[in-house]
C-alpha cells in the first residue's frame, strides 16, 4: 500500500461524507472520482462500506431521537405505526438489492454513462419538482400513514441504479406523494439508517475473503473521514432544503453528468495504427459489452435456478426411475428456456 492510495482513500471518503445524504448520488460521485484518481477496490466493497461511517454520523447526532423512540416503542401506537412505516419502505430495495446484488455490482456500478445519464436525468427530476406548485398533505414524519412508507420505499428502489441518489429518490417520492420538503429529508434520513447498515452487512458478507489487512486499512481511513465530513452535512441539510429548496443538488448532478458524458466520449488522440485499440477502449463499445454481460449474468441466474427447482423436482420424483428421470429433465428443458 503506497502513500497515493492512502490519500484517495482520504479524498473518496471525504466524498462519501459530504454527498451521501444529498440528493446528488454518494455512489455516483465515489465511482466517477475513483475512475480519475485511479482506485480500484474489490468487488467495489470500498465504495460500500465507507457508507458505516456517514451512517454513524447519522446515528451519532439523532441519537436522543433515536433514544425516545426505543423507549415510546412499547407503549406508544404512534412510535410503534412510525418503526413498522420504516420497515415497509426498507423491505423493497433490500430485496431487490440482494436478488440483483452482481448486476449492480459488476454491471452498473462499471458503467459510466449509465451513471452520467442517472445524474442528468435525476437532476432535471428535482428541477421539476422544486418549481412545481405542490400543496403537501404531510408534515410530520411520525404521522406517515403505512401506505405512504410503502410508496416511498419503491422509489427507493430506483436508487439501486448509481447515479439515481437514494435520498433523492426517496425525497423526490415522498413530494409527489403529498409530503413536504423538510419532513421528506427527514424521513429519508431515518429510511438511510436500515438501509445502508443493510447494504454494508451484505456487501461485508459478499467481500469478506478478499478484504484482506491493506484493504481493511483503507476502508477504515475511508471510513473515518466519512464520518467526519457527514457530521457537517446532516447537521445543516434539512435547514437549507427548507429555506432553499432542491435546485442547487439539481444543477450540480447535471453538471456533473455532462462532464463525465463528454469524458465517456472522448477518445483519446493518437497514430491511426493505434486507432482499433483506441476504439475497443471506447466507453460506447465498454457499454454494449456490459448490457451483454447483464443479459449473461441474468441467464446464469437463470439457469442456475432452474437447476435448483429441477433438483427439488427429481427429489419429489424419488424413485421414480427412467420416467421421473424423463420428467424432470424435459422440466429442466422448460425453465432454461423461460
Amino acid at each position: 500500500m503506497d502513500g497515493k492510495t492512502i490519500i484517495d482513500a482520504l479524498i473518496l471518503g471525504i466524498i462519501e461524507g459530504l454527498t451521501e445524504f444529498i440528493p446528488v448520488s454518494s455512489t455516483a460521485h465515489l465511482l466517477l472520482a475513483g475512475r480519475f484518481l485511479g482506485f480500484e477496490s474489490a468487488g467495489k466493497a470500498f465504495e460500500v462500506l465507507i457508507q458505516l461511517g456517514a451512517i454513524l454520523a447519522l446515528l451519532s447526532l439523532y441519537a436522543a431521537r433515536l433514544w425516545q423512540l426505543l423507549t415510546e416503542l412499547p407503549r406508544e401506537l404512534r412510535t410503534q405505526r412510525f418503526v413498522i412505516g420504516v420497515v415497509i419502505a426498507f423491505l423493497p430495495a433490500a430485496i431487490l438489492g440482494v436478488s440483483f446484488h452482481r448486476v449492480i455490482t459488476e454491471v452498473f456500478f462499471e458503467s459510466l454513462v449509465l451513471i452520467c445519464v442517472a445524474l442528468i436525468v435525476g437532476g432535471v427530476a428535482l428541477l421539476w419538482l422544486d418549481r412545481l406548485a405542490l400543496k403537501p398533505r404531510y408534515h410530520d414524519i411520525m404521522n406517515y400513514p403505512l401506505k405512504l412508507c410503502l410508496g416511498i420505499g419503491l422509489f427507493q428502489t430506483l436508487s439501486l441504479i448509481p447515479g439515481v441518489s437514494r435520498s433523492g429518490a426517496t425525497i423526490a417520492g415522498a413530494l409527489v406523494l403529498g409530503t413536504d420538503k423538510r419532513s421528506a429529508a427527514e424521513y429519508s434520513f431515518f429510511l438511510a439508517m436500515p438501509t445502508m447498515a443493510g447494504a454494508f452487512v451484505y456487501d461485508l458478507y459478499k467481500n469478506f475473503d478478499a478484504i484482506d489487512a491493506d484493504a481493511a486499512l483503507i476502508i477504515a481511513i475511508g471510513f473515518v473521514t466519512a464520518f467526519i465530513s457527514a457530521l457537517f452535512v446532516v447537521r445543516g441539510f434539512l435547514g437549507f432544503v427548507s429555506r432553499h429548496g432542491f435546485a442547487l443538488f439539481a444543477w450540480w448532478r447535471i453538471v456533473v453528468g455532462i462532464a463525465g458524458l463528454a469524458i465517456a466520449f472522448s477518445l483519446p488522440e493518437g497514430p491511426v495504427s493505434q486507432a482499433s485499440d483506441a476504439a475497443s477502449d471506447h466507453p460506447a463499445v465498454r457499454e454494449l459489452a456490459g448490457f451483454a454481460e447483464a443479459v449473461e449474468i441474468a441467464r446464469q441466474d437463470r439457469v442456475h435456478g432452474a437447476r435448483t427447482d429441477a433438483e427439488a423436482l427429481q427429489g419429489a420424483a424419488g424413485g421414480g426411475g427412467l420416467l421421473g428421470n424423463d420428467i424432470v429433465a424435459g422440466e429442466l428443458h422448460d425453465l432454461v428456456d423461460r
